[in-house]
């Protein structure tokens, strides 16, 4: 569904006086980072079904989008996973990206998994599960191979949806460096929304500085170095124009360490990291992301296509099969005040 169609559908709905319990459509699209979802989710929530078996990453992941979903209230939900072998680009150009990542211990401490392996087992097939679950809701799936979800994101909220109101919901603060007037970003974890002026007050950096900030301070969940000696505070006393809204570039940065290095060891560090800093960027922009055009094709044939209707019956059925009656005790209530909204527009993509 191409934007100019997305939006003559809600045109549609509003002269049809089209309206559901929590209002007028709009033209807002949630983009859910699916992974960092359910890892968060998985990792925290101990709830057991009525045989004892773990469905933490099932329950938290349905309420987690549902809450989110609720209090952003999108006429559009795209959920986007990490695709098999989706580092693989960025381990071509940066072999070590992501080897920190090997845990040998448990990701959740609450339950009482017997070794890591039965643990891994779980998480495949609960997030296999969760897909089954999002198959049958008003909204769209995407993973594609050899590409990340933050690259899909970024492509979605930048490019294809540059126009709408855009909300992305995940912890992973790479994601703050795509916020500006149509853009935010959801952080389950901190219950905070991020706009342009909460990024500034909170960092001290403005969103269209964040990823220069990123390359200078690098990224150890992912294993990609920053230069030595960088902080938050250093940087903001050494270069407080990335304070500004005016979008800065390396060159900009290097041109000031530059008049800075024989004051400051910091300054010299940066002037001496030019090659690290390049590469940093290849690695963390999201905002211009290096993926084949036929991959942005796929992306956009991918969005374009009509959106699923709610099958609330299969829903129901696999919600009984896994004996989840106590996570959402009102169901029918959740799925009619979470998903009505989206299945409005749903219906209208397929011309009914």
């Amino acid at each position: 569904m191409t934007n100019k169609r997305y939006i003559s559908i809600l045109d549609e709905i509003k002269k049809s006086g089209g309206k559901i319990d929590s209002g007028e459509p709009n033209d807002s699209v949630l983009l859910i980072d699916g992974l960092n979802t359910f890892i968060r989710v998985f990792s925290a929530i101990p709830t057991t079904n009525e045989d004892g078996v773990h469905i933490g990453g099932i329950v938290g992941f349905l309420r987690s989008i549902g809450y989110t979903i609720n209090m952003v209230r999108p006429t559009r939900t795209i959920i986007v996973f990490d695709g098999k072998g989706g580092s693989n680009r960025r381990r071509k150009i940066f072999p070590q990206y992501k080897m920190g990542r090997k845990m040998s211990h448990r990701l959740n401490r609450t339950h009482d998994f017997l070794t890591r392996e039965e643990e891994k087992k779980m998480m495949v097939f609960q997030l296999n599960r969760i897909v089954e679950y999002l198959e049958c809701l008003p909204l769209t799936i995407i993973n594609m191979d050899n590409i990340e979800a933050d690259d899909v994101i970024g492509y979605c909220s930048k490019h294809i949806f540059k126009d709408n109101k855009t909300t992305i919901m995940s912890t992973d603060k790479d994601f703050l460096q795509l916020v500006d007037e149509n853009t935010r970003v959801y952080s389950p974890t901190k219950k905070k929304m991020y706009d342009e002026s909460k990024v500034l007050e909170e960092y001290g950096i403005s969103s269209q500085n964040f990823l220069l900030y990123r390359v200078l301070d690098g990224d150890v969940s992912d294993s990609i170095p920053g230069v030595k000696g960088v902080g938050l505070k250093s940087l903001l006393k050494h270069f407080p124009f990335l304070g500004t809204s005016h979008k800065y570039n390396i060159e900009d940065v290097l041109k000031s360490a530059s008049t800075q290095k024989t004051t400051y060891k910091l300054c010299e560090e940066i002037t001496n990291s030019h090659d690290q800093m390049l590469l940093n960027k290849k690695l963390m922009d999201l905002d211009d992301v290096n993926i084949s055009g036929n991959s942005k094709l796929k992306i956009q044939n991918i969005v374009s296509q009509p959106i699923q209707r709610i099958i609330k019956h299969k829903f129901q059925r696999m919600f009984l099969e896994d004996k989840m009656y106590t996570a959402l005790p009102n169901l029918n209530s959740w799925l009619h005040s979470t998903f009505n909204r989206m299945n409005q527009m749903a219906e209208k993509t397929h011309g009914t």
